[in-house]
């Protein structure tokens, strides 16, 4: 969770809020009115952030759930949402 402050107030205290988000390994979000104005990260944490997806690991983490049991007598909830057939293979 994120350590949330005024802007006003971070206006004076953003040295301490620096050294907050890289030595403390601290969040903090900036506020205007009780909403999120801007958010402080680590460089760090920017980086990853900022990294492409690793669709292999992402593919590699879904494939590995089995299917889903489902109660008795009721229709599976969890499979096949939609396959792709070809034109010639579809039924009517």
């Amino acid at each position: 969770m994120a350590y949330e402050i005024p802007v006003t107030q971070a206006r004076a205290e953003l040295a301490d809020l620096i050294n907050r988000v890289v030595y403390g390994g601290e969040r903090v979000v900036v506020t205007r009115h009780g909403k999120p104005l801007v958010a402080l990260v680590s460089a760090a944490d920017l980086e990853r952030l900022e990294a492409p997806a690793d669709e292999d690991e992402v593919i590699t983490s879904v494939s590995t759930y089995g299917p889903t049991p489902s109660a008795a007598g009721e229709r599976p909830r969890f499979g096949l949402a939609a396959e792709h057939r070809p034109p010639e293979e579809r039924r009517r």
